[in-house]
């Protein structure tokens, strides 16, 4: 099923840089719809061209200045569009704290959160009965969402989807208008400023500041809060975290105010979400930071791989001067995407611009098994959650494939070509691992969900394994990261594929 919507031009720029599933039963049945004071919408559009103001000061020399600039301009438009209605939304803010030792302490600017002036208006969220488009405003129990990242000429955007599975049914809920494309996407329900769990996403762009933004607050001008900031000679603001574009971001369930963040600009920071200030920086790293992943149960544990070709296991528990003590595995190629098993605490997945894929034990110096399995590199790795030993990788070749695993081997299961050109990134639902969604750039058709039970032999293969209430067990004691940059050299493996 496709969830582009068609216009009668095609669009010159049309791609899906990023997306995510979102599991069912967190968001509310009815976002709230807010109304905003002439005086906030003024601050909001001032303040958004003030923020272009002070790029164009800078001067500074990148091949996108153009682009995001005009997409910061919809935003002054957006506003004043909502400003001469009187309506618009608004974002609201909902010893060792951390269980780490040895935190870098760095000034930054506090959480930023949208003024008390903007009050919740009650008659937008009451549903018309009459209104033949109200049951699709309603967000069902069994319905997922699905957040979307999307590119269009000279517009980027999180469009928020609806997927329901009974219902077959796909379409878009609403969406946030961006700055500047969207590279990466995180869901959280940690809210800062809040005692109750949220329903919120993390979004990382080409600017080098973190977005975080409610999900139950429909079409907000702002998002809740930022972390980071390109500094202001004009406010006299210091720069505070990256200095370049965000390429991934991993939220720590286990200690759930820490959020990661790899860059462009060759660093990992770990962000205290309670006040928004970088508390560890970690730049143990040759290249850009491509792909994070907290392990699933050692809230310690962070897995990182970097266009140098290392993939990095930290325990952030012990950081000193910009190091953290690591084990690394040399992949030869640009790492691409990393993932954690569900059913081995040890074992994990990376993936290279060579189209190779690593399997890892993280207490042995070698791989398990090293495999070239894409003819370009593999822009999506899913290692299921619920289906043991099933993996699904995509690349920019175009292909979605299925692979049977274990500790020896990858044996090909099932290959799609979903048609929607240059495949950008790939996410399964939580509640059916089966459902994949994909990005892509084709510009008729980017953005696809398809089930892999359609196809028999994946249905024989891993039907059967699927364990809906599996949950990998806790145990007790670290992983063991060794030293500190410790790195242990790649093994060949076997290069041929099986069909």
């Amino acid at each position: 099923m496709d969830g582009s919507d068609q216009e009668d031009e095609v669009p010159n720029v049309n791609f899906v840089p990023s997306l995510l599933f979102v599991k069912r039963g967190v968001a509310k049945a009815n976002p709230d719809k807010v109304t905003l004071t002439p005086g906030e919408l003024a601050r909001i559009i001032n303040d958004t061209r003030d923020d272009l103001e002070e790029d164009g000061a800078e001067g500074m020399d990148t091949s996108d200045d153009e682009e995001n600039e005009e997409s910061a301009a919809r935003l002054v438009s957006r506003a004043e569009t909502a400003q001469a209605s009187g309506s618009g939304s608004r974002a609201v803010a909902g010893g060792d704290e951390f269980g780490f030792e040895g935190y870098e302490q760095e000034s930054g600017e506090p959480v930023v959160r949208l003024s008390s002036v903007a009050v919740v208006d009650p008659e937008e969220n009451i549903q018309d009965e009459d209104d033949s488009d109200a049951e699709d405003e309603v967000i069902k129990p069994t319905d997922n969402l699905i957040l979307v990242g999307h590119v269009q000429n000279d517009s980027a955007s999180m469009e928020v989807y609806i997927y329901n599975e009974e219902e077959g049914s796909l379409y878009v809920h609403h969406d946030f208008l961006l700055p500047s494309p969207p590279l990466c996407i995180e869901w959280l329900s940690f809210d800062p400023g809040s005692d109750k769990p949220g329903n919120l996403c993390a979004i990382g762009c080409m600017d080098p500041v973190i977005t975080l933004w409610d999900l139950d607050i429909q079409d907000s001008l702002e998002p809740v809060c930022k972390f980071g900031s390109k500094g202001s000679r004009k406010k006299n603001k210091p720069k505070v975290g990256h200095s370049d574009a965000v390429l991934d971001l991993s939220w720590n369930r286990n200690l759930e105010h820490i959020l990661a963040s790899g860059s462009v600009d060759q660093s990992v920071i770990l962000w205290d979400m309670e006040d928004g200030t970088p508390h560890t920086i970690i730049r143990d790293f040759g290249e850009k930071v491509q792909t994070l992943a907290f392990h699933p149960t050692k809230a310690e544990a962070l897995l990182a791989g970097s266009c140098d070709g290392l993939v990095k296991v930290f325990d952030c528990r012990a950081t000193n001067n910009d190091t953290a003590s690591y084990k690394s595995w040399s992949l030869g190629g640009e790492v691409e995407r990393v993932c954690w098993s569900h059913h081995n605490e040890y074992h994990f997945v990376a993936s290279t611009n060579e189209g190779r894929i690593h399997y890892v034990d993280i207490r042995q110096e070698h791989p398990l098994w090293s495999k070239e399995i894409h003819e370009k590199e593999i822009t999506g790795l899913v290692l299921s959650s619920k289906v043991k030993g099933m993996l699904a990788t995509a690349s920019s070749d175009g292909t979605l494939k299925v692979w049977d695993y274990d500790d020896q081997d990858a044996r090909l299961t099932y290959k799609k070509n979903p048609k929607i050109g240059v495949i950008q990134c790939l996410d399964e639902c939580p509640e059916n691992p089966f459902v994949m969604a994909m990005g892509g750039d084709l510009k008729t058709k980017n953005f696809t969900v398809v089930n892999l039970l359609d196809n028999d032999i994946v249905t024989n293969v891993f039907k059967s394994r699927f364990d809906p209430s599996y949950v990998q067990p806790t145990t007790e004691g670290g992983l063991p990261i060794e030293g500190a940059g410790e790195d242990a050299s790649m093994s060949e493996g076997d290069d041929e594929e099986d069909v």
